[in-house]
């Protein structure tokens, strides 16, 4: 009777063994990667949409505190009260505030109202993180003259995009 012995293994099993492995790593850490990077954009694109819903309400506030009256005296009161004294955003171009816009964001600071981390517990928003330490900002920007909503930014933005509206237009 002949007995077979066990060699285990070959050498070129083992090498196609690692190689399916690798590939089969590497479409892993892809995908994981992409899921990542949309999960980071649509967070953004949500923290920014609870922001601007919020604005809103506000300048929907301004118009009621100002009534049929198109005085422009009246219309700045309202603005300050609100927006200012009671939900805490600053103005963006105040340069006290040191907010860094990147080259190229088309953010107009002058047109801006930045928003505090007391003016996001104030909107019920206080789960929206800041990130201080890499110097980001939410901005709104209102039209005043027409009280609405223009946009809103986020000075980190995603990918060179920093408005709500050109995240919108993102499709991944």
């Amino acid at each position: 009777m002949k007995i077979k012995e066990n060699r285990g293994i070959t050498l070129i099993s083992l090498i196609v063994t690692i190689i399916v492995l690798m590939i089969i790593a590497g479409i892993t850490i892809y995908n994981g990667k992409s899921t990542i990077t949309q999960a980071q954009l649509e967070g953004l694109r949500t923290n920014m949409l609870l922001i601007q819903a919020k604005a809103k309400e506000y300048v929907e506030e301004v118009n009621f505190e100002m009534g049929p009256s198109k005085d422009e005296t009246k219309k700045q009161e309202a603005i300050q009260k609100i927006y200012i004294n009671e939900v805490g955003l600053k103005k963006a171009d105040d340069a006290s505030l040191n907010i860094s816009i990147p080259q190229g964001s088309g953010i107009d600071l002058s047109a801006c109202y930045y928003v505090t981390k007391e003016a996001l517990a104030y909107m019920g928003l206080d789960k929206i993180e800041i990130d201080e330490d890499e110097k980001e900002a939410y901005l709104i920007q209102f039209n005043e003259d027409e009280a609405k909503v223009v946009d809103i930014y986020n000075t980190l933005g995603y990918k060179g995009v920093y408005s709500l509206s050109g995240l919108e237009q993102i499709e991944e």
